[in-house]
């Protein structure tokens, strides 16, 4: 299958199964403003790329949503374990993008897709959602263009400082896509 833009994603994402299940899964919480990213969306795109035949395991499934009323960390928890009770197989892991910056130290995000633009590489910048017609909705605040070149590379708001360079050039060490995804390449 050619991925040429964000309907080819989409349609990538509805033709998965197990995509589709972790999407209606995170969609029972009922959370605002919810979304599944990053690795979930990025190593979908890069396995397709690579005419993988299996899926690359995922150290997790990440959840966020943004719910500026409901800031303690261990509402997450609950909400973890109510994924895990939906599907114990699935490494799950939620964060309100809403106490986040609390953890980042920086000014606080105004939604979850204003969080996920601040992911630091651009093709992890990814999240799925379902609207109410369940319809699968990509987010991709930093473009769709560095995930599909498999190019690696710091999102703007990370290239905008030392300190979180530092932070994304040891992400990029530690995780070790070319090891995983031989075309990436880092920009």
């Amino acid at each position: 299958m050619n991925i040429n833009n964000q309907e080819d994603i989409i349609q990538l994402v509805r033709e998965d199964q197990w995509m589709m299940d972790i999407l209606y899964a995170a969609q029972t919480l009922n959370l605002p403003d919810w979304w599944v990213c990053a690795g979930f969306v990025r190593s979908k795109l890069w396995d397709v790329l690579h005419h993988f035949e299996e899926r690359t395991p995922l150290p997790d499934v990440d959840v966020i949503y943004y719910d500026p009323h409901h800031i303690d960390e261990q509402v997450e928890k609950q909400l973890e374990q109510k994924l895990r009770e939906i599907n114990p197989h699935i490494p799950w892991s939620v964060k309100n993008e809403a106490r986040m910056h609390l953890v980042n130290q920086i000014p606080p995000y105004l939604s979850s897709v204003d969080a996920i633009s601040k992911f630091p590489e651009t093709a992890t910048a990814l999240g799925l959602t379902l609207d109410a017609a369940n319809q699968v909705i990509l987010a991709a605040p930093c473009d769709i263009e560095d995930v599909l070149h498999m190019v690696i590379r710091p999102s703007p708001y990370f290239e905008r400082s030392d300190e979180r360079m530092k932070i994304y050039k040891e992400r990029i060490v530690k995780k070790n896509w070319k090891g995983i995804w031989h075309q990436v390449i880092q920009a």
